[in-house]
């Protein structure tokens, strides 16, 4: 979004907070032309008028208010629906970056929703070669991106040397891993490759969500460290020897494309995961992550990382995928993608006007 706000003015609508003040969206800039609108709703305005109302009221009060006129709307999820089905863009884009029906608490309305979204959507882009196969047959434009990242920002983490104190204090070998933990996480391998390694340390970044915390296998070699800011990510990887993607085999992880593969690459280190699918397509066919099913295999894997003394051949070739993957690449290719629609759909209008116009006398 910050590279579309170069070519204008990007309204960011995140999911709102519920707080016990007035109710009031929060807008917020990013930088030049991106701005981060928050609604916060007050408890019992939420239950009196229903968040969706609310939703939509401030949506309509934010595009009046900024007179915004001829614009694209962009969904990253069926839900948003609900408050914005109303509007009259240029185009739609459905940016359907994973299968949410199959995540856990769900919506009911969601499936229903989705289809109402590809009927509505002009242009639809999938988060990943799975999600693309699984979708590619209700749209007649939809294209794959999988995942991007900012190469330059975590390859901070291969010259830092300032390991942020919480993390620090933990004695090496580290074995990482950052993100959400939730239902895609396979907690029983985690504690298997705990008590397999006793000496290995494994550090866990990221908030708990959908999971009840004492749920979590508890180890003295098993380290939450909590939600860590985009900034402090870097920081973070550089004092991992081994980053680890234990995700559960489940419906929730079918599509996915997980970011921190790339993200893991750029940071210089070693990636160890299960078998999903847009991992080992293309990460582990070309040799640039370690494929394990079950924890002795995760432990193989990073025996053989840690015994090695030479990475460069290695991070040559990751360095050469990323450069193929980066988000300017797929921030052009998108870009093209919807002047490429808008046209179209600028022709099609004009040839229906065209049909419908009254012949003369």
């Amino acid at each position: 979004m910050s590279r579309f706000a170069c070519l204008g003015r990007v309204f960011y609508f995140e999911e709102p907070l519920y707080i016990d003040g007035k109710t009031h969206l929060s807008v917020t800039p990013r930088g030049a032309n991106l701005f981060v609108c928050v609604p916060n709703i007050n408890h019992a305005d939420g239950i009196e008028k229903g968040t969706y109302e609310i939703e939509r009221e401030m949506l309509d009060e934010l595009i009046a208010s900024n007179k915004i006129k001829d614009f694209i709307e962009w969904y990253y999820t069926p839900m948003a629906l609900e408050f914005a089905a109303h509007l009259q863009p240029a185009i739609t884009v459905f940016d359907c970056m994973d299968e949410l029906s199959a995540f856990k608490n769900a919506p009911p309305e969601l499936i229903e929703n989705e289809r109402k979204l590809f009927e509505r959507a002009d242009l639809v882009f999938t988060g990943g070669q799975s999600l693309y196969e699984a979708k590619k047959d209700r749209h007649s434009r939809v294209f794959a991106f999988p995942s991007s990242i900012d190469a330059a920002h975590f390859a901070q983490a291969r010259t830092t040397k300032n390991e942020p104190a919480d993390q620090a204090r933990i004695p090496a070998p580290k074995l990482g891993f950052c993100g959400v933990i939730d239902e895609r996480m396979d907690t029983i391998l985690l504690a298997e490759m705990a008590d397999l390694r006793p000496e290995w340390q494994f550090v866990m970044i990221g908030p708990v969500v959908k999971i009840a915390p004492e749920d979590l296998p508890r180890r003295s070699n098993i380290h939450y460290l909590g939600g860590k800011t985009y900034d402090e990510l870097p920081a973070y990887l550089s004092g991992w020897n081994v980053a680890l993607m234990p995700f559960a085999i489940n419906e929730s992880t079918k599509y996915i494309s997980p970011t921190k593969t790339p993200e893991y690459l750029a940071a210089g280190k070693p990636v160890i995961s299960t078998p999903i699918r847009d991992v080992v397509r293309p990460y582990g066919d070309e040799k640039l992550a370690a494929i394990a099913e079950n924890a002795r295999q995760f432990v193989a894997a990073a025996e053989d990382f840690l015994a090695r003394g030479n990475f460069d051949d290695w991070q040559k070739q990751a360095d050469e995928f990323l450069a193929r993957n980066s988000w300017d690449k797929t921030f052009d290719a998108m870009k093209s993608l919807i002047n490429e629609t808008i046209l179209m759909k600028a022709e099609t209008s004009a040839e229906n006007n065209e049909k419908v116009r009254p012949k003369s006398a």
